[in-house]
């Protein structure tokens, strides 16, 4: 009876240590499962390359203009491409970009420290092109006797330390343009009661055309773009020109903004135009970035008015006509 019983005893022992072996068994492939279900789904998922497929993109609406001509010939030429550019602010574009809601952008300034120790944190190492120079415009109403002004003079003005009637108009207080015009003036905060923010360089062009007691600053690319609906407002303004009395080469000389103003650094107030890749790979931001520094990217920002990076070639073709 007792060996019966132990018999019974070791049998339900083994039978109750292989159930427990497939339980375990059992458990182990269903964390593998999971683990690697979770791999699978923290796994972006990509489906664009250089020229076909979509990817969200954040620019300075600065240069919206641009960047929407660049934007249609890229798009025209790779039909299957489609890159959806977000316009705001500088620091909307930057909270973006460090959010990690983009991971392409384009701004009047590469990253700083701090901002690179972020990306860093994510193991993203950004590819930062410089692409155009944009020119920063004092404009006012064409029935204005005010036709120029000194670089040291818009210091003091921004400082409130020139006496002035004149209503100063910029687009936002968000916008690269202040960050510019406070980092020229060596001021952090604008406190004069004549200098005004609106909402963007459309409402500071058309502002100016119906005030003639206004001083506008606004990109310069606005007012080359005949094909916005500011047209007919950059048509009642006139750009000041603007003397370096600190310009070595031109102390006595006032300059617009121009293609060779800028490219001979005899205009004072310019800015570059960056596209910042955090994409680490080569999809869609890679392909637009490589087409916008391009020879074709190039050449339309060069019949924009603005500078481009590098000037393109022209190819000329001579033909010996026989007598």
């Amino acid at each position: 009876m007792f060996m019966e019983w132990l018999a019974f005893y070791f049998h339900a022992k083994g039978k109750l240590m292989m159930k427990n072996k497939l339980t375990f068994l059992a458990l182990g492939v269903l964390s593998l499962a999971l683990l690697q279900a979770c791999k699978q789904k923290a796994k972006p998922a990509y489906n664009d390359t250089w020229v076909a497929g979509n990817a969200k993109f954040a620019a300075d609406e600065s240069f919206q203009p641009i960047v929407d001509q660049e934007l249609y010939m890229f798009k025209a030429l790779n039909t299957k491409a489609d890159p959806e550019i977000t316009y705001r602010s500088e620091n909307d574009v930057l909270r973006l970009l460090l959010a990690d809601s983009v991971r392409v952008a384009i701004l009047s300034r590469d990253l700083d420290s701090s901002e690179l120790k972020v990306l860093k944190a994510r193991n993203l190492t950004p590819a930062v092109s410089r692409f155009a120079i944009d020119a920063v415009a004092l404009i006012v109403n064409k029935v204005s006797n005010d036709t120029t002004i000194t670089l040291n003079d818009i210091k003091k003005m921004l400082n409130g330390q020139a006496k002035t009637d004149k209503n100063i108009v910029f687009d936002n207080p968000g916008s690269s343009l202040v960050r510019y015009l406070k980092e020229l003036s060596g001021n952090n905060d604008f406190k004069l009661k004549n200098l005004f923010a609106l909402k963007s360089n459309k409402e500071v062009i058309k502002y100016v055309s119906t005030h003639p007691d206004a001083i506008g600053i606004t990109g310069f690319n606005w007012l080359d773009d005949s094909n916005n609906d500011t047209k007919d407002a950059a048509a009642s303004v006139k750009i000041v020109a603007v003397k370096d009395e600190d310009n070595k080469k031109y102390p006595t000389t006032y300059f617009k903004p121009s293609q060779t103003s800028l490219s001979l650094k005899q205009y004072p107030l310019s800015r570059g135009l960056f596209i910042i890749n955090c994409t680490n790979r080569q999809g869609l931001g890679t392909g637009f970035t490589v087409f916008i520094t391009g020879e074709r990217g190039q050449r339309i920002i060069m019949e924009s008015g603005l500078l481009p990076d590098e000037i393109p070639g022209r190819e000329i073709s001579i033909k010996q006509t026989l007598n």
